[in-house]
């Protein structure tokens, strides 16, 4: 599969993607279910501490973790930060909103936190970040680099390739650089395809010397 990707080793430390399609819309109507092996809750507050083996799902996207750290707002949105358990990482996945009869796609990505934002419907990968996105069970794009900034309702993603994070431990790609591969955009159903070059001429048939110009130079 990976023959048919097309790499891209970007120059810039900031790179800017779009991938055409936004996250499921029936996940931000969704309750936020949370299992973990031990909660906090601060009810003054509006805070709560979920920490060993954190699942959280709300509809169709899954964040895990070592701790989860949430806390809503007056308007009732909800925020969440998910830390990942030392020298490991913490994991994102949501389905994308396909037209009908496309195939499903997904979205997931690790980072050493991973922030995400109710209100905004955005998603940040921080530390040694990586983000992907299937067609079913196919691999089609994927990035990495320090800090992955994911918007879900614009569908646009922010790569960040600094070299260490703002503890400095190092969080980034080697030389911080962003790293990303992009598979060839699929031809829409029923679009036209190119058409096939057409067979190379046959060669003239080759002329023979005569020296006779009677009868058509016909040999007597």
């Amino acid at each position: 599969m990976r023959n048919r990707l097309l790499p891209l080793i970007v120059l810039s430390a900031l790179a800017l993607a779009s991938w055409g399609a936004r996250a499921e819309k029936a996940d931000r109507n969704k309750p936020m279910n949370i299992e973990a092996d031990a909660l906090r809750h601060d009810e003054l507050q509006q805070t709560s501490v979920f920490t060993g083996r954190v699942v959280l799902t709300k509809g169709t996207m899954v964040l895990r973790g070592a701790r989860l750290d949430v806390r809503q707002d007056p308007d009732g949105f909800q925020y969440g930060v998910v830390t990942a358990e030392p020298g490991k990482r913490a994991f994102f996945r949501q389905k994308r909103d396909t037209v009908a009869g496309a195939p499903d796609e997904f979205v997931e990505g690790e980072g050493q936190t991973i922030e995400y934002d109710g209100r905004a419907e955005t998603v940040k990968l921080i530390g040694r970040a990586e983000l992907r996105r299937y067609r079913e069970a196919t691999l089609t794009d994927e990035m990495a680099g320090a800090v992955i900034f994911y918007n879900s309702v614009s569908d646009v993603l922010t790569v960040d390739g600094q070299r260490t994070a703002q503890n400095g431990t190092a969080s980034g790609t080697p030389g911080g650089r962003v790293r990303a591969v992009l598979a060839p955009k699929e031809p829409a159903a029923g679009a036209a395809r190119p058409a096939a070059p057409a067979p190379a001429a046959s060669p003239a048939p080759a002329l023979r010397p005569s020296t006779d110009l009677g009868n058509g130079g016909a040999s007597k």
